[in-house]
């Protein structure tokens, strides 16, 4: 984006035209957000190009229904659209996959044919529940949504203090979540409607069911078994630990969960004693050994062979002098860099029973990214030489973790 003339002539005085590049919806997400704030500035300046605005790129992208629809709010309806610091209008536009913008009391929806009319759908269930109970006829027949029942006693504990819990839910997996109920039905449960894409139901659908075990045990995991799906695409796999092994596979806090849901690309969530496992094949099985080598190193060291087949390792021999320096006290550097970088990191046997260190994410990363394998590596390999500058380069012999030879052995070489 940048301000420019167009044609002939100088500028004009009293405006400039701003050029903005880049693909439809980038377009457009930004032609907006600039609008939106040209009007908090020029009220009224929006209703002089409406038509203008609203006709642009029409039909412009690969499904041909590109367009815009448009909503107005009176006065007290605005600041409950917007959200605090606009955190419903992002949901929105989040869920529904369109553009979301407000311009002065006017709500613009950019996107595809389906994409505009969830958003206004979604709109008007928002506006629906200040007037009391509401209820979405036919949800089963959608695909946009899911349904999850939430025993009455547990209702207030996934809601959260003036919706704090709820609202973290839909922000973390960018839905729109509220409970629904017809007017003449109070049961003993409370049916909580998620919506949104896929992949983020299934995440804030799992969070939900965990806060729910955790306050009425049984609730979901009641004769629930292990399950392996072979399904190619999205599904949902399920391991059941044993007492001992679910305190070590959450971590303080769940660190450890969410260290191996990022590392693997999958959503690892614990619903009382059973991890559910949710992604495409190639997901849930990489979470799943993954849990599996982390609780096989309660038991002492882990043999990994065939690393070099993977397309989600990195493989790195550590000078014996730097191995603990690496690895930090019970293992706190190697966790703080798999905190750093999103991965998953440990020392292993090979096939050989030589020990090795090796990193696992599904992103490989890239030369300046934060994040991924060979941001993990560049950490490794500056504690390596910050070590061996200290012991003014002795070592006995350890290699840079750097070599060619034998420092360093990406799973994606032998591609």
């Amino acid at each position: 984006m940048f301000f420019c003339e167009v044609g002939g002539g100088g500028r004009q005085k009293d405006y400039e035209k701003l050029a903005i590049f880049g693909g439809v919806r980038g377009r457009r997400g930004a032609e907006l957000k600039v609008l939106s704030a040209v009007e908090t500035k020029v009220p009224g300046y929006y209703d002089k190009i409406k038509d203008d605005v609203i006709s642009r790129d029409k039909g412009k992208d690969d499904t041909g229904t590109w367009g815009t629809d448009t909503m107005t709010f009176q006065d007290d309806e605005l600041s409950y659209a917007l959200g605090k610091q606009g955190g419903t209008r992002k949901k929105l536009e989040r869920s529904s996959g369109a553009i979301v913008q407000y311009v002065g009391h006017n709500a613009l929806f950019s996107g595809t044919r389906s994409q505009r009319k969830k958003a206004r759908e979604y709109m008007k269930w928002l506006f629906e529940q200040l007037e009391g109970p509401m209820y979405v006829e036919g949800w089963e027949e959608r695909d946009d949504c899911t349904v999850v029942e939430v025993p009455a006693d547990c209702i207030g504990y996934v809601t959260g203090a003036r919706r704090a819990a709820l609202g973290g839910i839909e922000e973390d997996w960018g839905v729109l979540m509220f409970f629904m109920n017809r007017r003449s039905e109070r049961g003993r449960a409370e049916e909580l409607i998620i919506c949104g894409p896929q992949r983020a139901r299934r995440g804030a659908e799992l969070k939900v069911m965990s806060s729910v075990e955790t306050k009425s045990p049984g609730t979901f995991t009641r004769g629930v078994r292990e399950k392996t799906s072979s399904e190619k695409g999205f599904d949902t796999d399920r391991m059941i630990f044993k007492d001992d092994e679910l305190s070590y596979a959450l971590g303080k806090e769940g660190s450890t969960r969410k260290k191996l849901e990022g590392a693997a690309g999958a959503i690892l969530q614990y619903v009382g004693h059973v991890a559910f496992i949710a992604g495409t094949l190639k997901q849930r099985k990489r979470a799943k050994e993954y849990v599996s080598w982390l609780l096989a190193q309660r038991r002492g060291s882990v043999t990994i062979t065939n690393v070099s087949s993977r397309d989600d390792s990195t493989e790195m021999h550590i000078p014996e002098n730097c191995k603990g320096w690496v690895t930090g006290n019970r293992g706190s550097e190697l966790r703080r860099m798999e905190t750093e970088t999103g991965t998953y990191m440990f020392m292993a046997l090979d096939e050989r029973g030589e020990e090795r260190l090796i990193i696992f994410c599904h992103d490989a990363g890239s030369k300046s990214a934060p994040k991924g394998r060979m941001a993990a590596e560049r950490l490794v390999n500056e504690m390596i030489q910050e070590k061996l500058r200290d012991d003014g380069g002795r070592g006995g012999g350890g290699r840079d973790s750097r070599s060619p030879s034998r420092g360093r052995r990406d799973s994606r070489d032998r591609r």
